[in-house]
């Protein structure tokens, strides 16, 4: 709808297509006055498809959806709400992609100039997509978290700072493969001019892989103290620094110092840097900056057990990232699977004390453990409830409870948020604390 709006108050003529409108869909079309056509109407999929200029696809829309086969076939270009906003505005933008960490990133950068005194906004993958934020004329830099769903379908790309955080398995159930994935990650990187600048995680062995792509000036960061020559932002001493050694702050410093808290605050560092954030300013960010909700965040302690929420992790490289800064988990993990390899979570068992599976996927993950890393107690759950209860059960002083499912919610619930909402409000009830 942003992406129509967008055009309509250009001037342009917009055909609208869904499989299955819901009312909220069909009244905001009718605020616009617009007409939505059935998705399902393959006759007027392809009348359109014929006399369109373009099809701007909704993000995460499937790979092997009709729509695309039919704009192949009428050699119609599809493009994303990126390509759009770049017709119409050319101020600054920073972008951030990556399975894991978009958010947070985006969020730190954006807290960071603004802090800087620099008029900063999140778009993209956030609440206020980039076509509908650049009538805003009193932003000057754009924050962009950057899907493989815009990515995928964007044909120009031009941002002053391109961010990668990582890579791995997800959302093979929207691309087509994961070299296909892969690419539209890679797409992030394929446009940057020799003025832009590409943040590379040498940490990660296909980010890292893309150094010196293209005509852009590239840095690192890593949560090494010493690597080669490549400049890059890291951890030396207890500190964070920056490429050519200066000192942020020191990672006693940050509210919570996980490996992942350090390195998304080095990544966010050296993007909002580059876009003219001062070294104190970048460091006031980070000395508050507690983290995001369902993003490994704690809930309580009790008995000498914490418990966190992780909901946010709906992939198993999530999982591990959170897994990965704990000595003894009790996990919770499932859901309805994306289409990955759940059997890769057995990889932390040495971190992993017992596994409790959930949802759709509850099953596949406690027989992975079974066959994988058989010393690990699994046990199924039939609703978070009896979830929260074994794991209060299962885990013993010094241990961690958490709730990282690696897999989408939607088979319980309406959306991460709902999951991990009803997993605090189940723990405090269980140790009863208001």
């Amino acid at each position: 709808m942003a992406a129509a709006r967008a055009l309509l108050q250009r001037g342009h003529t917009v055909d609208a297509f869904d499989d299955a409108p819901s009312s909220a869909s069909l009244t905001a079309a009718e605020s616009c006055g617009l007409l939505i056509h059935l998705g399902t109407d393959s006759e007027a999929l392809e009348q359109a498809c014929s006399v369109c200029d373009a099809l701007v696809p909704a993000p995460g829309l499937p790979d092997n959806h009709r729509v695309f086969a039919t704009a192949r076939a009428a050699g119609l270009p599809v493009i994303s709400e990126f390509d759009l906003a770049a017709w119409w505005d050319s101020r600054p933008k920073i972008s951030v992609t990556g399975t894991n960490g978009k958010t947070t990133v985006t969020t730190l950068i954006t807290e960071m100039l603004i802090e800087a005194g620099i008029p900063a906004m999140a778009v993209g993958n956030t609440e206020v997509p980039l076509v509908q934020a650049i009538s805003d004329q009193s932003i000057e830099t754009f924050v962009i978290e950057a899907s493989s769903f815009r990515l995928a379908h964007t044909q120009e790309f031009h941002p002053q700072v391109a961010v990668w955080l990582n890579f791995a398995e997800d959302h093979l159930d929207v691309h087509r493969d994961l070299q296909q994935y892969r690419r539209a990650k890679a797409r992030s990187f394929t446009d940057l001019s020799s003025d832009a600048l590409a943040v590379v995680n040498l940490d990660d062995e296909v980010v890292a892989a893309e150094w010196g792509a293209g005509d852009a000036r590239f840095v690192g960061f890593t949560l090494a103290e010493a690597v080669d020559q490549r400049p890059s932002y890291r951890c030396s001493g207890g500190w964070l620094v920056t490429d050519t050694g200066e000192k942020i702050l020191a990672t006693e410093e940050l509210p919570r110092s996980l490996p992942i808290d350090c390195a998304n605050a080095l990544a966010a560092a050296s993007a909002a840097h580059e876009a003219g954030a001062s070294l104190a300013a970048i460091a006031r960010v980070l000395r508050r900056f507690s983290g995001l909700p369902h993003r490994v965040s704690l809930i309580a302690e009790s008995g000498g057990v914490r418990w966190f929420d992780d909901s946010k992790a709906t992939a198993p490289h999530a999982v591990a990232a959170a897994v990965g800064g704990f000595d003894s988990v009790v996990l919770i993990a499932g859901g309805r699977n994306k289409g990955l390899d759940l059997s890769v979570l057995t990889d932390s068992a040495r971190h992993i004390r017992a596994v409790i599976g959930i949802g759709e996927a509850g099953p596949e993950i406690c027989e992975a453990f079974a066959m994988r890393a058989p010393a690990i107690a699994a046990r199924s759950a039939e609703s978070m409830d009896e979830a929260v209860e074994l794991a209060d059960a299962l885990a013993c002083p010094g241990d961690v409870v958490l709730l990282s499912p690696g897999c989408a919610s939607f088979d319980w619930y309406r959306n991460y948020s709902e999951r991990g909402d009803h997993f605090a409000e189940l723990v405090r009830q269980r140790l009863g604390i208001a």
